[in-house]
């Protein structure tokens, strides 16, 4: 995180440890009520199934939401095998499935290895992806099936914890965008068998982990962090006083120096803006972050 100062302020990002039960749209509203503000969101949906690391923001701290590294994630997932849900999940529809053949820890093993790199996966109905600028869970509530597009997804890591009483329990690290409910349906596929997840913990997103979070009943002012030290994957330029002045103008600078695409310019530490490349050294204003 460099040298920045991680302090409390009213303006910032919370790390959320969440609860099964809640949507990640009521924890945000938890945190309106909380501190008494509309201007919360979040970076990153859980279904109400799941837990862990859920990013909010409060105030000023929406703008840096596009910043925040979100391209990879890790979770923590057990998949039930021999039975399915309407879902994938276990608040759906359980239905017994066709049986699950005679399997053993090193064939699960080969079939979670077989899931590594790139690949293609259709999202389920139940996700929140806009289809004609409604949700698709929308049309899956009313028994519409809608077409949909496969995406490309890969799956970085992927490794066996345990496999006991036909229940998989495996950590996995994908991309942006990979629904793990139909991976662990995949999964289940793959071993000849049908299956849906019992539990789905989100570990990680990015280089952002569980050792930032905490409960939401355990969540209160001291806990809303400067955005600035987690947008790591932006080079931070400190500017001079006069420089910080045109930046809050909005004026195009002369870095006097390559800093790729973008960069987030800070005064004191303090996150001002973040500019893009225009032409060499030239960049112009992309976004106010004051």
């Amino acid at each position: 995180m460099g040298n920045y100062i991680i302090s409390p302020m009213k303006d910032g990002i919370l790390f959320i440890d969440k609860e099964a039960g809640m949507t990640s749209r009521q924890v945000d509203n938890a945190i309106q009520h909380l501190f008494h503000t509309r201007k919360v969101g979040h970076l990153g949906t859980l279904d109400p199934f799941a837990t862990g690391l859920l990013i909010l923001s409060i105030g000023k701290g929406g703008k840096f939401l596009p910043f925040l590294d979100d391209g990879n994630k890790c979770y923590l997932a057990s998949l039930r095998l021999g039975a399915s849900s309407s879902t994938g999940d276990p608040d759906g529809e359980i239905k017994d499935g066709v049986g699950v053949p005679s399997l053993d820890a090193n064939k699960v093993k080969e079939a979670l290895d077989s899931f590594l790199g790139k690949s293609s996966q259709l999202p389920p109905m139940t996700s929140a992806i806009k289809i004609d600028g409604k949700a698709l869970y929308k049309y899956a509530h009313k028994g519409e099936e809608i077409e949909r597009k496969p995406r490309e997804i890969e799956v970085f890591q992927i490794g066996l914890i345990r496999f006991e009483n036909n229940v998989i329990d495996f950590v996995v690290q994908v991309s942006k965008g990979t629904y793990i409910r139909t991976l662990g349906e995949d999964i289940a596929k793959k071993l000849g068998t049908e299956g849906y997840l019992l539990s789905l913990r989100r570990l990680s997103v990015g280089r952002l982990d569980l050792r930032f979070a905490k409960p939401l009943s355990e969540i209160n002012e001291d806990d809303i962090l400067d955005p600035t030290p987690f947008c790591y994957t932006l080079p931070h330029v400190e500017v001079t006083e006069e420089e910080a002045v045109k930046v809050k103008n909005g004026v195009k600078l002369d870095l006097e120096k390559d800093y790729g695409e973008k960069a987030m310019l800070t005064r004191g530490g303090v996150a001002l803006a973040v500019y893009e490349r225009n032409n060499g050294t030239i960049y112009t204003s992309c976004r106010g972050l004051f």
